[in-house]
């Protein structure tokens, strides 16, 4: 009886460890925006914002709850002033001029934004930047797409230590 008993318990304890271990990575799989999602989100806001004119930019501005999901959020850049038009997690960004930022690599993604959000199809700009709540910065892939008949791009990255710019880049031919 003792033996069953015994064994009741390291099965439980067994699947106890694999639930523990199991829910956090779905929950945190189910909050990570994919490549594809942010895409289709960037074209959405660019089709909104191009409908809307400026008048579209305080969507994008806090209290934002349409453009911000899961572990992201969609931005505007006005490329011409070097400044972000709308932000809904950083507003303190708008207005200023950003040309001169660079992440901890020394890298001047704010310029790079402005670069490939000249391509017709937009663009992919790694750079190191924080989540949403944290310091440290982390590597980070924002999709940049111009907006038809506006100055402005939007834009929305991901947080992703393992997808490359190639892969990204294929799925926006």
């Amino acid at each position: 009886m003792r033996n069953k008993y015994v064994l009741y318990i390291s099965i439980l304890s067994v699947l106890s460890l694999l639930v523990t271990l199991w829910i956090p990575s779905t929950i945190l799989a189910a909050d990570t925006a994919s490549p594809e999602e942010v895409i289709l989100k960037v074209r959405e806001a660019s089709k909104f914002l191009n409908s809307k004119g400026d008048a579209g930019l305080k969507e994008f501005m806090p209290p934002c709850k349409q453009w911000v999901w899961k572990d992201t959020y969609i931005w505007v850049i006005d490329p011409t002033k070097m400044t972000d038009a709308a932000h809904p997690i950083k507003p303190k960004l708008c207005g200023m001029d950003l040309a001169g930022l660079r992440d901890i690599k020394g890298s001047y993604f704010f310029a790079q934004f402005c670069e490939v959000g000249k391509e017709p199809n937009g663009g992919w700009v790694e750079y190191w930047w924080p989540k949403v709540g944290e310091n440290k910065p982390s590597r980070k892939i924002s999709y940049i797409l111009p907006v038809p008949n506006t100055p402005y791009l939007v834009a929305s990255g991901i947080y992703n230590e393992s997808v490359t710019l190639d892969e990204l880049k294929k799925l926006i031919k």
